[in-house]
């Protein structure tokens, strides 16, 4: 009898970002990917969000080893953090390990990161699973799905992907490969969701070309484009413009140069001598000669661009009439800092080009319906789970797999971070117990790992409503308020606010003499009292529009 197969996403499901999935079978576990998640608009303070990884170190004996399907954040940016707990053997491409190896350089461990390259088409053993990896079309190189032998049966596994028919590099998709693939039997698809809710085939990677060289034709001065680092087909895309139209190229932004440099190493990209220069170089030339790619598509605060926008860059200078192009999905919720980039942008006149149109200046690297459905025809799975993006993306996906292969699919499932799902001689279920999962933040100053919400919520309330701390001294022997002061830092500037201040003195000693004698000696009880006294009064007084924190201190008369 087979050993039964638990398939257990730790994240990526039902959000965009720390992908992360384990397979369990026995005494065996394996991991594939290991994602970080950038934090949003409410996350003060923090660096990054990286799954919890819990359940991974409470059954640290069995894992086997971490799988890197491609060389994405949300594919390998949490391994840096995984590794302050487990001593893993971690294989994935060459450009993906020498990405990550980059990466972990920066930070010391136990024991050195065990790096193993996974060529395509090798079979490699995790224990009772059996791994090779198949060469997939997405928006960076050598990027992997990976089919997956297990006691079971074969799960395909597609990593983000999408159906280029004419990429850059000449590695079109195997349509070939799959078909045989889905002949032999394959047990679980699970397949990238992103784009499950847009129509039609998406766009070629190649389809960029033209529209960077009709920029290049029409430019009468410098030329900048941003891009995400890990774009090696689109920077290629550049320097084979800059070639035909003469001009030189700088790369600024460290994650640049060195996501170029290494796909430069491997002949992942072809750069003809001559046409990279320094930054400092390409400043000597006339500003017609210029093009330069530079970090902060999406508008990070020290970005290169960010600070070029603002005349602050040493190496950049953005003057009237050159072209900015971002040649980038904007990310949802960055759209505040980048468009307050473009606003700086165009206060140096220049030529501000964004967005997917109408200059066409982005592709996405993920499928959309039409080659999903081809994916699903091609594999024919037993059972589905689709992954990667929020719930209606997985939703919009099952409905999709449903209407295509619902005769033949035994089932399929939407699973979130946590759940369980089995497949034993009695087929495919849910478990009704859930793992610990969950997201770790990781505080920008410290670097410390912060698991509850309470600090988080703490630093939102500051930000928002600003904080009070009460300075309350207690004369014990009479059992009485002697002495109250209230500092306030970001809460309300106004007379208004200073009377509202010294107004709360009276709730707050009403309250405290109210206290038992045996809640004035207890300091936790005595905080509580103070905190809650002050807080009703604010939200009364200023109809619950704010809610500052408070952060009570008490002394002895």
């Amino acid at each position: 009898m087979n050993k039964e197969l638990r398939v257990i996403p730790l994240g990526g499901l039902g959000e965009f970002g720390m992908n992360m999935l384990a397979l369990e079978s026995g005494n065996d576990l394996l991991i594939i990917d290991a994602g970080a998640m950038f934090p949003g608009s409410g996350d003060n303070g923090i660096d990054v969000i990286v799954p919890d990884f819990s359940y991974l170190v409470a059954n640290r004996s069995k894992i086997r080893g971490l799988v890197l399907t491609h060389a994405h954040e949300d594919h390998i940016g949490a391994v840096r953090h995984l590794l302050q707990y487990l001593d893993l053997a971690i294989y994935g491409s060459d450009f993906t390990l020498r990405m990550l190896k980059k990466r972990l350089d920066e930070y010391t461990f136990e024991n050195n990161p065990r790096l193993n390259a996974l060529k395509p088409r090798t079979k490699v053993k995790f224990g009772c699973f059996t791994v090779e990896a198949i060469p997939i079309t997405h928006s960076t190189v050598q990027c992997m799905a990976l089919v997956i032998e297990t006691p079971q049966g074969r799960i395909l596994h597609t990593a983000d992907f999408k159906i280029d028919q004419a990429p850059i590099d000449g590695n079109s998709f195997q349509f070939e490969t799959f078909a045989a693939i889905g002949n032999s039997g394959v047990l679980l698809l699970l397949a990238d969701s992103t784009n499950s809710d847009v129509p039609g085939f998406s766009a070629s990677e190649s389809e960029v070309g033209p529209v960077f060289d009709d920029i290049f034709t029409k430019a009468p001065k410098a030329l900048f484009f941003t891009c995400f680092s890990s774009a090696i087909h689109r920077m290629q895309q550049v320097f084979d413009q800059a070639v035909m139209h003469g001009r030189k190229v700088a790369l600024v932004g460290r994650s640049l140069t060195t996501s170029t440099a290494i796909a430069s190493d491997l002949g992942l990209m072809r750069i003809p001598p001559g046409t990279l220069v320094e930054p400092e170089e390409l400043l000597t030339l006339p500003r017609k000669k210029r093009a330069t790619v530079i970090a902060g598509s999406q508008g990070e605060l020290q970005s290169s661009l960010t600070r070029a926008s603002k005349g602050a860059h040493k190496n950049v200078d953005i003057k009237e009439k050159d072209i900015v192009a971002f040649s980038a999905k904007l990310i949802p919720g960055n759209e505040k800092p980048i468009y307050q980039m473009v606003n700086n942008l165009n206060r140096l006149g220049a030529d501000v080009l964004i967005g997917d149109s109408p200059h066409n200046l982005h592709v996405s690297g993920h499928a959309y319906q039409e080659e999903l459905k081809l994916m699903l025809n091609l594999v024919r799975p037993k059972y589905f789970v689709p992954v990667h993006g929020e719930y209606r993306q997985l939703s919009a996906h099952m409905k999709l797999a449903l209407k295509v292969r619902g005769r033949d699919l035994e089932d399929a499932f939407i699973l979130e971070s946590g759940n369980v799902l089995q497949f034993d001689e009695f087929g495919a279920r849910v478990m009704d117990q859930k793992v610990e999962s969950g997201k770790v933040r990781i505080d920008a100053g410290t670097g410390e790992r912060i698991f509850n919400h309470e600090a988080v919520d703490d630093r939102r309330l500051s930000s928002d409503f600003g904080v009070l701390v009460p300075i309350v001294t207690i004369d014990d022997r009479k059992g009485q308020v002697a002495q109250i002061e209230i500092m306030s830092r970001g809460f309300m500037v106004s007379d208004e606010a200073n009377s509202l201040i010294k107004d709360a003195h009276d709730a707050i000693r009403k309250d405290v003499a109210a206290s038992s004698p045996k809640d004035l000696k207890d300091l936790a009880v005595l905080e509580k009292t103070v905190q809650n006294a002050l807080a009703r009064y604010i939200s009364r007084k200023t109809q619950r529009k704010s809610k500052p924190l408070i952060i009570p201190v008490l002394l002895d008369a």
